[in-house]
């Protein structure tokens, strides 16, 4: 992975530029496959969409299984790469590693309603 790409790629999505993330592979070895499956599944969500954690679990065939879904994305090494900020509660915007302050800025640069 070029470093300097990445930095100009993230500055620019800051920027409010959509940038395709896909080009790069993030490491998930130290992930359970389940883990594993969960980012996999969120990288394909695309820019400007959320679904709901019920929504991923159900993608990835495990109905009823939001919670592990939510757990699964906190773990999350790359996010903006892996954008499960785009993943949001039923009724609200949910969690985020980096703080709900930063995942609804980054839900509004991908000019989203923020929940």
């Amino acid at each position: 992975m070029n470093s300097d790409e990445l930095y100009r790629d993230i500055s620019r999505y800051l920027k409010g530029v959509k940038v395709d993330f896909s080009k790069y592979e993030p490491d998930l070895s130290g992930l359970t496959d389940f883990e594993q499956v969960v980012l996999n599944e969120t990288r394909k969500i695309p820019y400007g969409a959320i679904i709901t954690y019920s929504e991923l679990a159900d993608r990835i065939g495990s109905s009823g299984g939001a919670r592990a879904v939510g757990q699964a994305l906190s773990k999350n090494p790359c996010p903006i790469i892996i954008p499960c900020h785009r993943v949001v509660a039923k009724n609200s915007v949910g969690g985020y590693s980096g703080g709900v302050g930063l995942k609804k800025q980054l839900l509004e640069i991908e000019s989203n309603e923020v929940l």
